[in-house]
């Protein structure tokens, strides 16, 4: 495992500090759309629930939630490359949220890809919820 490098880590920071704005103040329609331009138009998730949710349903219920967790802030660590070839990244990070007095923590996989124009697209995430 080594340290990502400095572009992949804004791709993490840049996307959680969008959701964590989007989810958690009124923010303008520009956040959610920076955040759904990060997705790749394949991407899937696997959510703390053990769902699998596919790209158009995510952004369709985020696209709802906009400040559903006011004062919402999202901490990104332990932030592990586990594969990087050039166009396939695979990350493992430590992802907690905090908002009104509660914390929740989770482990992520993330696979991130670049077609060379769009910079880095997030494919596929697995959540598993930490105790």
């Amino acid at each position: 495992m080594s340290h990502p490098t400095p572009d992949v880590l804004t791709a993490v920071e840049s996307l959680h500090a969008d959701l964590a704005q989007w989810l958690g103040t009124a923010a303008p329609d520009e956040v959610f759309d920076r955040f759904a331009a990060a997705q790749h138009p394949a991407f899937t998730m696997v959510t703390t629930a053990g769902a699998v949710v596919a790209r158009d349903d995510l952004l369709t219920g985020l696209r709802g939630a906009r400040n559903a967790q006011p004062g919402l802030t999202i901490e990104i660590t332990e932030v592990d490359t586990l594969l990087d070839d050039g166009t396939t990244v695979v990350l493992r990070f430590l992802e907690r949220h905090l908002a009104g007095g509660t914390a929740t923590a989770r482990r992520v996989t993330a696979v991130l890809v670049t077609d060379g124009q769009d910079g880095l697209r997030w494919r596929a995430v697995h959540e598993t919820p930490l105790p």
